[in-house]
């Protein structure tokens, strides 16, 4: 997949941008607070329909302007596309359009329109941060690669923001209208833990090929899928009916604590080397290089999913990483089509392989005039 041309009005601090980026590597390069992250901030807009930063969305639009917009022509095997986003504000929020070929499309319709793997230093946290980190990195792997399980995800979301708000409120102790929210919660629960198993059984393979690569075979990474409930079931009707089952036996707690207990949205991943866990007796060191191992395996993941490389977005990342990790992790995802990296210096990338260096400065992108035009 390449990006031939992306475009942006008002998106931070760009107030207009056409942009041809190159084929292989992108460097952007400038001082902090320039635009750098902002360029691939609009890309994988149009890869996960959301930012990957971002606390509010109205933060995506310059602050003296109405909306803002993004788009992108890309080349893919099967040809030509767009993708684009209009964010506008709405009170002190913001709300999204987004088009797949100049048309409305809906915002589950219009994933997989871009797909791309994301790399940012907040996910340098993935071995030590809270679950929710991980299973983040879950859903926007899965929902890139697989429609049906975003709108999985999104009918599970809704289904627990309802039996939640039902916990809270005057009702909880109506075991009839529990169990009629526990049903659609097992349905679709089931479905999602069933495809994240399977996503986590490769995961895991080729993290640990890519671990077992770089430090060799007396460290083995293990990468576990700890779902709520734990089980071993692996047929849908045997997770369907694990999780059913929990779900019955979680009714009192729940009712009690006043909030759902059991499900997907509870789900963590596990991470082990040689047996104990990275997150209480790694070194610093060996935390980062299975982070780099799980990344690298996304990436190898969605090319073969996809049948071509997605999109690689290095957003100031590698000035986190010693020499040694950094021509590693590279070296891994040899045989990408386009590449973005984000560096404050040129020296924190050192690529071996052929790149173009572009400089920003207060939303300019300075280089070859082909390529890049800012405004």
């Amino acid at each position: 997949m390449r990006v031939e041309s992306l475009e942006l009005s008002n998106f931070r601090n760009y107030a207009a941008l056409r942009f041809e980026p190159p084929e292989g590597a992108c460097i952007l390069v400038g001082p902090n607070a320039q635009g750098k992250s902002n360029v691939l901030e609009a890309l994988a807009l149009l890869a996960l329909g959301k930012s990957f930063r971002a606390v509010r969305e109205s933060d995506l639009i310059r602050f003296d302007a109405p909306l803002a917009s993004v788009s992108a022509r890309v080349r893919t095997r099967a040809g030509g596309a767009t993708a684009g986003c209009v964010i506008t504000r709405a009170g002190d929020g913001a709300r999204k359009r987004f088009l797949r070929n100049g048309r409305s499309v809906r915002y589950g319709d219009f994933l997989g329109s871009i797909t791309a793997v994301t790399f940012v230093p907040a996910d340098l946290a993935l071995v030590t941060g809270p679950a929710s980190l991980r299973r983040r990195l879950l859903n926007a792997a899965l929902s890139q690669l697989d429609r049906s399980y975003y709108h999985d995800l999104s009918a599970y979301v809704k289904l627990i923001e309802q039996k939640n708000a039902f916990l809270k409120s005057p009702d909880a102790g109506d075991r009839t209208l529990l169990t009629t929210y526990n049903a659609q919660i097992g349905q679709t629960g089931a479905r999602l833990i069933g495809a994240r198993t399977n996503y986590l059984r490769k995961l895991a393979h080729d993290a640990r090929t890519a671990h077992a690569r770089w430090v060799g075979g007396h460290d083995e990474l293990e990468v576990r899928y700890l779902p709520s409930p734990p089980q071993e079931a692996q047929t849908p009707d045997a997770i369907r009916a694990a999780l059913d089952d929990a779900l019955a036996r979680a009714a009192p707690g729940e009712i009690a604590r006043r909030m759902a207990l059991v499900g997907p949205h509870r789900d963590d991943i596990g991470l082990n080397l040689h047996g104990r866990s990275l997150a209480r007796y790694g070194s610093q060191g060996q935390q980062r290089t299975a982070v780099l191992a799980l990344k690298a395996a996304e990436y190898s993941l969605a090319y073969a999913s996809a049948g071509e490389a997605p999109l690689l977005l290095l957003d100031d990342v590698l000035s986190e990483l010693d020499e040694q990790r950094r021509h590693a992790f590279l070296a891994s995802l040899a045989g990408f089509e386009q590449a973005f990296i984000t560096a404050t210096h040129l020296s924190d990338v050192a690529l071996d392989t052929p790149h173009r260096v572009i400089r920003v400065q207060a939303g300019e992108l300075i280089g070859d005039a082909r390529h890049a035009i800012g405004a």
